[in-house]
């Protein structure tokens, strides 16, 4: 394979083309990664039963996020590192980011792993998980940190290639991977009915051959920077310029992580159709979390090669163009989610009651996509720039801390579903602003014009 397969053109040409050439991979995707996740939870509503379909979302799915958000947070870092080492043509540089990331990924699988089997039922505990999906949530949680490393692996594989501005060969082993799921799926829980525990064996085994087929990819590199199993291991100043970006990130991660889970707690008060209901929100809303974090990745990548390579302007103009875009892919989603409201719950659930619950969160949140977006991109556009630490301030206070005061404070004294969904729009508003007020001084004080 020749050096020049992974040459890109993020550092030259319209940017706007370039974003969006980028993005499309991107978005679709995210969007076999959440297949992941839908596919389980449409199988065992429509196959096991609501109580199923609570187990394998609500509490489950906010745990899982909670872990691999926070590392994936951390890899950010050596997303970063690597697209301003490639913008900048420093090869060695490059080579030792990749194997020291693909060692953070192997290690970071083994510490959740172990963590994750071990927490479950006090954590599932804490967040008032309702005691008919307790079993099953336990067993779910406890197979599918089994596989944690090979999720890792394929995360911060991923990463490495789009660092590079290679966004379709993670598209293609995720449409592999997510096709294996699915087959697995249907023999595991459909035929061979073995629940949520089928659930999950399905998921590691897939997310274990997404990881082969990255880490195949990255061993097929030129020869400067090709991953080789022998070479896999820390070096130390890459190592602690990953985890000065990434560790801020992954702590941002996790505050927003541990808010949502304070609302799940919230909304598992509400009773099993209620948890029902929000796990089947959670994937229909879904589509707008898939673009605008690809979004997010987009602009990350395209900031980090261009400041590496010291073209400040194009920074400005594509992080700009960036925000225009994705405004303009939330006002379509708009338009398209509400009025598909009830085909898209029946797609998980035939229980009445839990649709009409489904129905109304739909109609509150979804209009309020459009306050969320200066975060994604201005936070993505300053890791891009190596600042992640003001980001993870900015999104832990005006995010997090507002949201755990919301709802300890305006929850109890009006004890509503609304009320506490009433905690995303407030505090996205409030830290969107906190955004663009940093980034404007940011970057006028660097000169980045």
């Amino acid at each position: 394979m020749e050096a020049k397969e992974y040459k890109n053109n993020i550092t030259e040409g319209v940017i706007w083309k370039q974003l969006l050439l980028f993005f499309f991979p991107l978005l679709f995707g995210t969007f076999f990664q959440q297949l992941y996740n839908t596919v389980d939870a449409v199988v065992v509503g429509q196959f096991v039963g609501k109580e199923a379909l609570a187990e394998v979302g609500g509490a489950s799915a906010m745990i899982i996020n909670i872990f691999v958000g926070f590392f994936v947070g951390i890899s950010a870092g050596a997303t970063v590192t690597i697209s301003q080492f490639f913008g900048g043509k420093r090869m060695k540089e490059v080579r030792e980011a990749i194997h020291t990331a693909i060692a953070l990924a192997i290690a970071g699988g083994i510490i959740i792993m172990v963590i994750g089997m071990i927490l479950a039922p006090s954590v599932l505990t804490l967040m008032k998980t309702p005691e008919e999906t307790m079993e099953g949530s336990v067993l779910y949680l406890r197979i599918y940190f089994c596989g944690m490393i090979g999720n890792l692996i394929y995360n911060i594989g991923s990463g490495i290639l789009r660092a590079m501005g290679d966004s379709k060969k993670p598209l293609y082993f995720l449409i592999a991977s997510c096709l294996v799921n699915v087959v697995l799926d249907i023999v595991l829980v459909a035929a061979a009915k073995m629940g949520v525990a089928g659930v999950a064996l399905a998921t590691i085994l897939s997310q274990a051959f997404s990881a082969v087929l990255v880490c195949g990819t990255l061993a097929k590199f030129p020869e400067e920077y090709r991953l080789r199993l022998k070479s896999i291991r820390f070096h130390g100043w890459v190592f602690k310029r990953i985890i000065a970006i990434g560790l801020p990130a992954g702590c941002q991660s996790l505050m927003y992580s541990l808010s949502n889970a304070l609302i799940q707690a919230n909304v598992n008060s509400f009773g099993t159709d209620t948890v029902a209901a929000w796990t089947a929100y959670g994937k229909i809303d879904s589509l707008f979390w898939m673009v605008v974090n690809a979004f997010g990745i987009a602009v990350t990548t395209f900031v980090g090669q261009n400041y590496g390579a010291g073209l400040y302007q194009r920074v400005r103009k594509g992080v700009r163009q960036c925000l225009l875009i994705t405004a303009i892919f939330t006002l379509f989603l708009n338009i398209l989610i509400i009025p598909l409201g009830q085909i898209l719950f029946r797609l998980f659930t035939k229980d009445e009651q839990v649709i009409e619950i489904g129905i109304m969160m739909m109609r509150f949140l979804v209009p309020t996509f459009m306050t969320y977006i200066c975060i994604e991109i201005y936070s993505g556009a300053l890791r891009g720039m190596g600042d992640s630490l003001i980001p993870m301030l900015i999104t832990c206070g005006g995010i997090c801390g507002l949201r755990v005061i919301w709802l300890f404070t305006a929850v109890p004294k009006w004890n509503s579903m609304k009320t506490v969904m009433a905690s995303y729009p407030i505090t996205w508003v409030i830290t969107s602003i906190l955004f663009l007020a940093y980034y404007t001084w940011f970057t006028k004080k660097h000169r980045i014009y």
